[in-house]
């Protein structure tokens, strides 16, 4: 990517930023964030741009909702440093989260299908056939005994304590719940979120209660993915006009 664009055509940074409803002090962040090449300079010393700089702005906000700013931002500094291997590499990478995502949803549609109408918490002193200590169940979902201690204190597990060792045990409902807040944790979730959640769950024992956060998580991804083919729709177009030097 050439550091100094050509001048014809010249825009002055209000000129940008009307184009997209915008701040002068907004497009001389970009610039010096490297998201925009170096504008040139007037004799007077006044910023300058070329209609390259509009393609690259246009590009950045085009690649903003579907990959995140921090995402976008790093896409187009290896563009302007002349690196589109990297900068396809970044895209990739946002691509394969999203696929991530569809599948953790996914998982999270099979768990819920899987549910039963629960499973009541087993007296003090009874076991149920899935109850797990802490270490064990935080084992088996990948996190660290401590989240399940937190998740806990936000009201997303109950687990009751063993009476003679005073360990925490987590019988089927908690072992269901605590499978359930991870997935939605991975989701995007907050625990504030996720806690109602639950509730409604261990209240109504099916997926009712979470079919409309389902839905929305749904458009939610469908959203990211449309951004992203517009985004690409913006960035080929920053790629063939840099590349023709307009």
């Amino acid at each position: 990517m050439r550091q100094n664009p050509q001048t014809a055509g010249r825009l002055r940074p209000i000129d940008l930023a009307r184009r997209h409803g915008l701040s002068t002090q907004a497009v001389r962040n970009y610039e010096a964030a490297g998201i925009l090449l170096t504008a040139g300079r007037t004799a007077h010393g006044y910023r300058t741009y070329a209609p390259l700089h509009a393609h690259a702005l246009a590009a950045f906000l085009a690649l903003v909702p579907g990959h995140g700013h921090g995402t976008a931002t790093s896409i187009m500094r290896a563009v302007n440093r002349d690196d589109p291997e990297e900068a396809f590499r970044i895209v990739d990478e946002s691509h394969a989260q999203l696929l991530e995502d569809r599948r953790t949803l996914q998982a999270v549609e099979r768990a819920l299908r899987d549910l039963g109408p629960g499973a009541a918490p087993a007296p003090d002193g009874a076991s149920s056939p899935g109850a797990m200590f802490v270490g064990p169940l935080a084992g088996k979902l990948g996190i660290r005994p401590a989240t399940l201690r937190k998740w806990e204190r936000a009201g997303l597990v109950s687990p009751r304590r063993d009476p003679r060792t005073g360990y925490r045990v987590y019988d089927d409902t908690d072992v269901r719940d605590a499978g359930l807040a991870h997935q939605l944790r991975r989701g995007g979730y907050r625990l504030d979120q996720i806690a109602p959640l639950i509730a409604q769950v261990r209240a109504a024992g099916g997926l009712e209660p979470l079919a409309a956060a389902l839905r929305d998580w749904h458009a939610r991804l469908a959203a990211r993915g449309r951004a992203m083919l517009a985004g690409a729709a913006e960035l080929d177009a920053y790629l063939r006009h840099a590349h023709d030097g307009h």
